[in-house]
């Protein structure tokens, strides 16, 4: 599931490498406009039709791909309904929602950038993670492997509101869902599922992925506060031996799936000033991954454990 949500989710990343797209300010709130930036505002609200038509020809070009790649030479069904809710320790469920949340944020961005009032720009910029990704469980629903899940449907809905509602409370994000990967020795023990080499292990072993609820603790505290704003703490979920979904077929391979969470800290990327456009732009995009740092992992199996340095 994850990997067609990452697939989407990088064409529009790509968007995000054109100058205008970046943020004037490191906080999403825009409280105060210089002529000069009004000026800019009003040419990207001319731009905003093309570039809406632009992307909606790469997304239904991406679902069109995603048809053809991902199902070709596979049956087709009617439509059915799938609980996959218990599958993956809901390590893809979080992937939904970190994606749907991260398309929302950007959603809610163009919007501001475009002049949109801000009540609108958050309802409608915040609606497009639940829009783009939701539309990819037809697909699932119609493959005698899948089928369409509620659950994933539910981690889209989860990670759009979680924009919304953070807009609508504080007026810009505090708390940012992240995504971090380190390879295992798992994805080689059944390839065509978790992947073959790096760049399909980093979408499918989802043993070596993590996602972490990075805190922008400085949005906090007292404005007057020496807490560095670049740096956040940060708590984390994974988890490990999981090359079948069914408990049964892992312990006869000598594998029993459990659960880890993390505490760390992580790199503020927007919160670091700088003047470049581009730089805004890079560091806009970097925000949506965990820095590797030091972290403290807890699980079932060997308890508490350091890392000095964990992706």
């Amino acid at each position: 599931m994850f990997t067609r949500c990452a697939s989407l989710l990088s064409g529009l990343w790509l968007l995000c490498q054109l100058p205008s797209f970046a943020q004037t300010q490191a906080s999403s709130t825009f409280t105060y406009k210089t002529e000069a930036q009004t000026d800019s505002t009003n040419r990207f609200s001319r731009q905003l039709p093309w570039i809406a038509a632009g992307a909606a020809t790469v997304y239904v070009g991406g679902l069109a791909l995603l048809n053809e790649a991902w199902y070709q030479d596979k049956e087709r069904t009617s439509f059915h309904w799938f609980d996959d809710s218990q599958e993956w320790k809901q390590l893809d469920k979080a992937g939904h929602l970190w994606g749907a949340f991260h398309e929302s944020r950007l959603g809610v961005d163009l919007l501001r950038k475009a002049g949109v009032p801000d009540k609108k720009a958050i309802w409608y910029g915040g609606a497009l993670g639940f829009v783009l990704q939701t539309p990819i469980e037809y697909f699932d629903g119609r493959s005698p492997e899948y089928g369409a899940s509620i659950t994933d449907i539910a981690a889209n809905a989860a990670g759009s509101l979680a924009v919304i509602a953070q807009e609508l409370a504080w007026g810009e994000l505090r708390l940012m869902p992240k995504y971090s990967f380190h390879r295992t020795r798992y994805a080689e023990l059944r390839p065509n599922v978790l992947g073959k080499g790096f760049r399909e292990e980093f979408l499918k072993d989802y043993n070596g992925h993590t996602y972490w609820l990075s805190v922008d603790l400085a949005k906090f505290l007292p404005s007057d506060s020496r807490f560095p704003k670049w740096l956040n703490p940060a708590v984390g979920y994974g988890a490990e031996e999981m090359v079948y979904n069914d408990p049964d077929a892992n312990r006869a391979i000598g594998l029993e799936a459990y659960r880890q969470y993390y505490l760390s800290m992580d790199l503020n990327w927007q919160a670091i000033p700088t003047r470049s456009k581009f730089l805004k732009s890079a560091f806009y995009v970097l925000s949506i991954f965990k820095l590797p740092a030091p972290a403290l992992e807890y699980n079932r199996r060997q308890g508490w454990k350091m890392h000095a340095l964990y992706f």
